[in-house]
């Protein structure tokens, strides 16, 4: 038995995942389209301007973990990581992705290690030179990241996943290195910092839509275009709600503790 309060809210789960899998099977015949993204159209050029330099690729996802609430930001990051691995491999610049936590070690390991093969470069992918864990303490990782930076003075720096406060040393230390730099982050709080000193912004649901943008894939793109069309139905709900309450009905709050 359904407890009072959820069947809409069911309701409209049902609803959403309908629309999800409608959108994938749409997108296997034409992919949907996506407006453009300044920063991660600015991927090859950030990484021809290494090669140009002889100098290499940093990339960050922040302080994520796989099994907390910024999870998502952290997998979102992971699939930039992927796609930028296999353009490094293919302009022949190396690649260092510094992480974190521990547990990211051994996806960022595949996802680099396919991106290479894909790009017909297997060999040229060294895992203990290009993957480094640096620490799991906040501002222990952070001073390992500004170390890194001052060392390897590396061309470009992208870094999109969950960011605290380390987030403007990033940023201050890689501009200061001459670094070109892509940021992209869900968290509000630290988004202007990146703003400030960033050559590229990814705003909140940006690096959501990251993979599927990059990759074309028809299944993340379904998935990106039916989450769309949900926010659309709540965004109209509410319209309706303030519109019915300002009104004085009690329908649309009624339709919610159902």
């Amino acid at each position: 038995m359904l407890v009072a309060g959820r069947i809409f809210a069911l309701g409209m789960l049902i609803a959403l995942w309908i629309f999800i899998i409608g959108c994938m099977e749409m997108a296997k015949k034409k992919l949907p389209t996506f407006r453009k993204l300044a920063g991660l159209d600015a991927l090859p050029e950030m990484v021809g301007r290494a090669a140009e330099m002889n100098r290499p690729v940093h990339f960050t996802t922040g302080l994520g973990e796989l099994t907390g609430t910024v999870a998502p930001q952290l997998v979102a990051g992971l699939a930039v990581l992927g796609y930028l691995s296999e353009l490094a491999a293919k302009y022949g610049v190396k690649i260092v992705y510094t992480v974190y936590q521990p547990q990211v070690m051994p996806l960022a390991t595949e996802l680099m290690r396919e991106a290479y093969v894909r790009a017909g470069k297997a060999e040229a992918f060294d895992q203990e030179d290009q993957i480094r864990f640096l620490s799991s303490e906040q501002f222990a990782y952070a001073a390992a990241v500004q170390g890194y930076a001052e060392r390897e003075r590396p061309a470009a720096n992208v870094m999109i996943g969950p960011f605290y406060a380390e987030s403007q040393l990033f940023a201050e230390t890689f501009f200061r290195v001459g670094s070109i730099q892509l940021a992209g982050t869900a968290r509000g709080y630290q988004i202007p910092f990146f703003a400030v000193v960033c050559d590229y912004l990814l705003i909140g649901e940006e690096i959501f839509a990251a993979g599927a943008y990059l990759s074309k894939d028809p299944m993340q793109g379904g998935s990106i275009q039916g989450q769309d069309y949900g926010k659309i139905i709540a965004w109209i709900l509410m319209f309706v709600g303030v519109l019915l309450t300002a009104a004085g009905s009690p329908a649309i709050m009624d339709l919610l503790k159902m």
